[in-house]
């Protein structure tokens, strides 16, 4: 009989085993969902009814003896920026309060051949834009270790899912960080891949040329399931990867011999939480004690990523949101006598777009705009090449970068006001976006502050399409810190 505390691998196992109906498993996740979230506000959407369903179909083709799949009966929570049939897919935004996708992602479409169950809708910052789940129109998500703190962004409701046993595994994107950032904050395992392993079909873009679909879960094997069952060229995404994806699977458990740790010294900065870089070099010596080899390598262009990144990303952004004017799609202001449609396009964006939206909108047009575009956004498209080729250069040295996920653990709502601040937390995770490579957040265990035991994640970075190595390497350190726990179950008592 699987409990709370198992992750998706047990729970796949035990459904294929007929130990457990996944109708059972459904319900049990369910039940806990909806207790937590008075507290928690990981979802926006619970949807029991076509979940049931699901697991129904998951029982039916097991009791006629066919293959449920590999995420047989797994319940997984998708981030609200993924399309799915059931539910809503509201970005958190007022833009889409009321949208319903007529399609579902191709990520969702494999899963849910692969026998997984969509439960639920997660809250996030509104259009993916944030480092904190603060920026949600339907209010903030709160960290499970404290709720008096941020659980990350802009991922944060799937990473509190994933973490407090919410859910099987849960979906992210990640742009800049949003997948691993949270899950550094929240102490669970957050994976984005190569850019273009995963199709972004059904994915509402924000920065086209760095978003990247990817798993959040409770362990590495699940990161490694989730992704192999996602993974793959997608026809109507034609930025995915026409290549061979590697079992993820296969070598999990078989430590790297030889083992080559890239340790950037810009990663160990000062301006980082003294105790996350204590944790950090803790790994380091436990790396090292296992056999690998520590590499130093220099990444100069680590305190430019953030500069070259809110250029490239708020861009892209103000080309893809535009689409959303009140007429074609998102929300509509009542009309007004006299009207034109350029003050319905301004106040139904007002209306719809929150601040943080708002602000990333203007400036990504004026980096566009004449007069601008080579200054800015021409300038930032060269600093990404020089990004990518400090990569490459670093790789011929090492198997893998590592350093601090975040510079700081979780911080208190509310306590970080200014936007530059709060960018600055995604210092150590835009380059993987900007590099097009693959990053995986393991957590490391917990460091006190203030009285609170807050959790503190290792970012390991590795090649372009290097996915199966870098999860087989975030094993062997997930095996290295057994005393990575799971936050106090105080907020369910299923």
């Amino acid at each position: 009989m699987i409990d709370f505390s198992s992750d998706a691998t047990a729970i796949r196992d035990a459904v294929r085993g007929r130990s457990v109906k996944a109708v059972e498993v459904v319900a049990m996740f369910v039940a806990r969902a909806h207790q937590a979230n008075a507290q928690l506000h990981a979802f926006h959407e619970i949807l029991e009814e076509d979940a049931m369903a699901q697991a129904q179909a998951v029982d039916a083709a097991i009791a006629a003896g066919r293959d449920p799949g590999p995420l047989a009966g797994v319940p997984v929570a998708v981030k609200d920026n993924i399309a799915t049939r059931v539910g809503h897919t509201t970005c958190s935004s007022k833009m889409l309060a009321n949208y319903r996708s007529p399609f579902d992602a191709t990520c969702i479409e494999r899963l849910q051949r692969a026998g997984a169950i969509v439960m639920g809708k997660t809250n996030m910052d509104e259009f993916a834009m944030g480092s904190s789940t603060e920026h949600c129109a339907w209010g903030p998500v709160h960290n499970p270790w404290d709720v008096s703190r941020v659980p990350g962004g802009s991922s944060g409701g799937s990473a509190v899912a994933a973490t407090a046993s919410l859910c099987g595994v849960a979906l992210g994107s990640d742009t800049g960080g949003s997948i691993r950032q949270p899950a550094s904050l929240c102490g669970c395992v957050g994976f984005k891949p190569t850019y273009g392993r995963v199709s972004r079909y059904g994915l509402v873009a924000f920065g086209s040329s760095l978003d990247q679909i990817g798993p959040l879960t409770r362990s590495v094997r699940d990161a490694a399931l989730t992704y192999a069952a996602m993974a793959g060229v997608d026809v109507r995404d034609s930025t995915s990867a026409n290549t061979v994806v590697e079992d993820p699977l296969g070598e999990l458990e078989h430590s790297m011999k030889g083992l080559r740790v890239g340790v950037p010294h810009q990663y160990a900065s000062q301006a980082n939480h003294e105790q996350v870089n204590t944790i950090v070099q803790r790994a380091f010596d436990r790396l090292k004690a296992a056999g690998a080899t520590m590499v130093p390598v220099d990444l100069p262009l680590t305190d430019v990523g953030i500069s070259t990144y809110y250029v490239i990303a708020p861009a892209e952004a103000s080309a893809n949101l535009a689409r959303f004017d009140g007429v074609r799609y998102g929300h509509r202001s009542a009309p007004r006598a006299g009207d034109t449609l350029d003050a319905l396009y301004a106040r139904s964006r007002g209306e719809g777009f929150g601040p943080e939206v708002q602000r990333r909108i203007m400036l990504g047009t004026y980096v566009l705009s004449a007069g601008y575009y080579d200054a800015y956004y021409g300038r930032a498209l060269k600093v990404r090449r020089l990004i990518k080729a400090e990569f490459d250069k670093a790789f011929t040295q090492c198997d893998v970068i590592a350093g601090a996920a975040s510079p700081i653990p979780a911080f208190r709502a509310g306590g970080m006001t200014d936007p530059l601040q709060m960018y600055l937390c995604d210092v150590y995770t835009v380059n993987t976006n900007i590099a097009g490579i693959p990053g995986i957040s393991v957590p490391l265990g917990c460091i006190g502050v203030e009285g609170t035991d807050l959790p503190v994640g290792l970012h390991l970075q590795a090649p372009a399409m290097a996915d199966a190595k870098l999860l087989r390497i975030a094993r062997m350190v997930e095996k290295l810190h057994p005393e990575a726990a799971r936050p106090p179950n105080k907020y369910a008592t299923h």
